[in-house]
C-alpha cells in the first residue's frame, strides 16, 4: 500500500513539493547565504498552495512593525471553492517564522552592509508544512548581470558543440 506521503490527490500537493520557485533571484543577486523559515498561513492560503497556485516573484522580506521578519507582496490567489465570507486576501503581509538569532542574523547583514533578504523557493517540506527558502544576497550591478548572461550563453554554445561532435 503506498503511504500517505506519496499520494497526490486531485492535482494536490501533499508533500515534498516545490509550489514557486523565484527564477529572477539568482540572476539580481549574488546569493549567499540560505535559511529556511517557516509561514503563517491561513486554511484558504494552503489550499491554494497546495494546488500549485503562488508566485513569488514580485515578493520581498523586510521587518514588521513588531520588529520581525515579514514577507510582503507574496501573491496566492484565492481558493476557489471556499465560500466568499472564508477567503484570504490573496496579496496580504504573511509573518515569518524564524529563530530570534537568525532574524537579528539577517537583519544586522541588511542595515550594515547593501545585503537584502530575497525568496528563493516555496515548497512543502517532508511533514507536509509550507516553507520558504530565503537567501541573502547582494545585489549585481548591469555588468555583473550581463557576465552572467555570456557565461550562460557560452555554456549552450558548448554544450551544442559537444552535442554535435557526439
Amino acid at each position: 500500500m503506498a503511504s500517505k506521503k506519496d499520494k497526490k490527490k486531485g492535482g494536490m500537493i501533499s508533500t515534498d513539493a516545490v509550489v514557486a520557485v523565484n527564477k529572477q533571484a539568482r540572476f539580481n543577486y549574488i546569493l549567499e547565504d540560505k535559511y529556511e523559515a517557516g509561514l503563517i498561513l491561513t486554511g484558504t492560503e494552503v489550499k491554494s498552495l497546495r494546488h500549485g497556485q503562488a508566485s513569488i516573484a514580485e515578493s520581498y522580506i523586510g521587518p514588521d512593525r513588531d520588529g520581525e521578519l515579514a514577507l510582503f507582496n507574496m501573491n496566492i490567489p484565492e481558493y476557489q471553492q471556499a465560500s466568499p465570507k472564508m477567503q484570504h486576501v490573496p496579496n496580504r503581509t504573511r509573518k515569518m517564522l524564524l529563530h530570534k538569532r537568525e532574524i537579528n542574523k539577517l537583519l544586522g547583514s541588511v542595515q550594515r552592509g547593501g545585503y537584502s533578504i530575497v525568496p528563493t523557493k516555496l515548497y512543502f517540506d517532508k511533514k507536509g508544512l509550507a516553507k520558504l527558502e530565503i537567501a541573502l544576497g547582494k545585489g549585481k550591478k548591469l555588468h555583473d548581470k550581463r557576465e552572467t548572461e555570456k557565461k550562460r550563453d557560452w555554456d549552450k554554445q558548448k554544450a551544442r558543440v559537444l552535442k554535435d561532435y557526439n
